[in-house]
């Protein structure tokens, strides 16, 4: 079973910036897709990014496109999502998700992926 673990979450103003990491154990993810969702209370959860395990051409929701950077370094095992300019609306609970098969694509789709994390709060203040 492959274990996601997100961190770097926490309480910052309008403006700031966080930078996410999930980490997997005990299973290389070099080889598949991965995103970021996110799940604001009485929400459901959206899709914030996506990348092919190559890690090009990444996907953005509208919402985040242009201030929100997906990265991965398979050399650590790690997704990273760079947040910037922070909105109150980005006030959420982010998980990583990953995809069991090798090579295929991403999906903004939740039930296409696989394995998910525990999840890390980000509250932003106005």
């Amino acid at each position: 079973q492959v274990q996601l673990v997100e961190s770097g979450g926490g309480l910052v103003q309008a403006g700031d910036s966080l930078r996410l990491a999930c980490a997997a154990s005990d299973h290389p993810l070099s080889s598949v897709a991965m995103a970021w969702f996110r799940q604001a209370p009485g929400k459901e959860r959206e899709i914030v990014a996506a990348v092919t395990w190559i890690g090009i051409v990444p996907y953005y929701s509208d919402s985040v496109k242009g201030r929100f950077t997906i990265s991965r370094d398979n050399a650590k095992n790690t997704l990273y999502l760079q947040m910037n300019s922070l909105k109150p609306e980005d006030t959420a609970v982010y998980y990583c998700a990953a995809r069991a098969q090798s090579g295929t694509n991403y999906s903004t789709r939740g039930r296409d992926y696989d394995y998910w994390g525990q999840g890390t709060q980000v509250t932003v203040s106005s």
